[in-house]
């Protein structure tokens, strides 16, 4: 079977019973010609109903001003509230163990305060080579603020020797090696660049065995792979709203802290007047009482007008379900992977996906061994949107919310075409 046919592709799409979805989203037309989008690891697409909830909040503001907190139609006082039970879904949660507030490099950082206490011998982080540079430089500073040094106290694990991905086992031999200096793992849940999904739930439960608080990165893991942060015990987890869960450039991020560690009064942490207790937060007392909840890491009040695109975008993962959005993404990277491996063959060429079959979200890594940045410049050319990493990486994320399989034939079908070209 040619898997770059159309009436494959439209086939499949045929039998897709979140195909309606795509509907729901703005799709980017450039020099008139709608793209094909396979950047939402990048930043994910508009919701059409952002806009309408969007100016909905400007009209509560122009009608009621100040008491829009109060009598607005989502009250502005609460309105983080409004988010939990959806979001809890999507990372395994709680409800009252999840927030949204800040950017993420910020909530790992306030989050850090609080579960990164270096002590006697355990004084280092253990921490994935490598990862996404805005860890390294929070991991980093964390270090030099405790008056240590991260060439001696950061400890990195990478992939082996011609391999592209961590191993498990390495993790563990660094834990075993180091168990008892280590005061905190933390580590991306998917790494950006290779696509990887680390197995959180194992690792998670064999560095706290050794008595390692564990915090994950999963701004690559929310809102597109299976994650249950609450049944593995997570200590504490944050990500960005931007990328699968579609609420905007620079959105709003969320964090996540495990029930255990709630309601103490006498955790290390940066405190605000918005993780008060709301009981009597308005009488301004001078000691502060921490909500019971994963609210107590709040700071501020909420930034209501950045938020609300992520009402929109949650509505739409509610309707659709989380596992079934999970299935259709998995019949989406296994299609394109199909298409991957026809065009190399087809074409000659050697490329290498180096995202583990087994160990995968969305997004799939194309290493492409002999081609440089014209080929990629093609593809942006011909209305293909993914992403160039140096020095010879694609990253593609078809995303199962407004995704199809005919994007990825088409794709293809570009590729193809591009590489019979070069061989002319």
């Amino acid at each position: 079977m040619n898997v770059l046919s159309k009436a494959h592709a439209q086939e499949l799409d045929a039998n897709d019973s979140l195909a309606h979805f795509r509907n729901e989203f703005h799709l980017p037309v450039i020099d008139g010609k709608q793209t094909l989008y396979f950047t939402g690891n990048s930043l994910g697409l508009m919701p059409k109903l952002a806009e309408k909830y969007l100016q909905e909040e400007l009209e509560d503001w122009k009608n009621w001003g100040v008491e829009g907190h109060f009598h607005a139609r989502r009250p502005w006082m609460p309105y983080h509230e409004f988010f939990s039970e959806s979001l809890s879904k999507l990372v395994g949660a709680k409800p009252e163990e999840v927030v949204v507030m800040g950017s993420l490099t910020n909530n790992l950082h306030l989050l850090m305060v609080s579960f990164f206490r270096p002590e006697g011998k355990r004084t280092k982080i253990l921490c994935e080579a490598k990862a996404f540079p805005s860890d390294q430089y929070a991991l980093a500073s964390q270090l030099r603020y405790h008056g240590l040094d991260p060439k001696e106290h950061l400890i990195e694990v990478g992939p082996r020797e011609g391999e592209h991905h961590i191993r498990k086992e390495d993790f563990m031999a660094a834990i075993d090696a180091h168990g008892e200096e280590i005061a905190m793992m933390m580590i991306g849940g998917v790494n950006y660049y290779t696509g990887q999904v680390m197995d959180m739930k194992h690792l998670t439960a064999y560095a706290q065995n050794k008595g390692i608080t564990v915090g994950w990165d999963l701004a690559h893991g929310a809102g597109n792979i299976d994650i249950k942060l609450h049944d593995w015990n997570v200590d504490f987890a944050a990500w960005c709203h931007y990328k699968y869960i579609n609420s905007g450039p620079g959105a709003t991020a969320g964090y996540f802290v495990h029930e255990r560690h709630h309601g103490k009064a006498d955790i290390p942490r940066f405190e605000g007047w918005w993780g008060h207790d709301k009981e009597t937060r308005f009488e301004m007392p001078e000691t502060f009482k921490p909500i019971p909840t994963a609210e107590a890491w709040q700071l501020s009040n909420v930034p209501v007008m950045a938020m609300a695109p992520l009402r929109a975008s949650l509505d739409l993962f509610d309707k659709a379900g989380v596992e079934n959005l999970r299935a259709k993404s998995r019949k989406l990277t296994g299609y394109l992977q199909e298409v991957l491996e026809f065009v190399a063959e087809e074409s000659g060429s050697n490329f290498e996906i180096i995202t583990p079959v087994e160990e995968r979200g969305a997004q799939i890594s194309l290493l492409v061994h002999g081609y440089g940045r014209p080929l990629f410049d093609y593809l942006m050319e011909h209305g293909v949107i993914a992403d160039w990493r140096e020095p010879n990486v694609i990253r593609m994320a078809p995303v199962p919310l407004y995704n199809n399989f005919e994007d990825i034939r088409a794709f293809g079908e570009i590729l193809l075409n591009y590489l019979k070209a070069q061989q002319a």
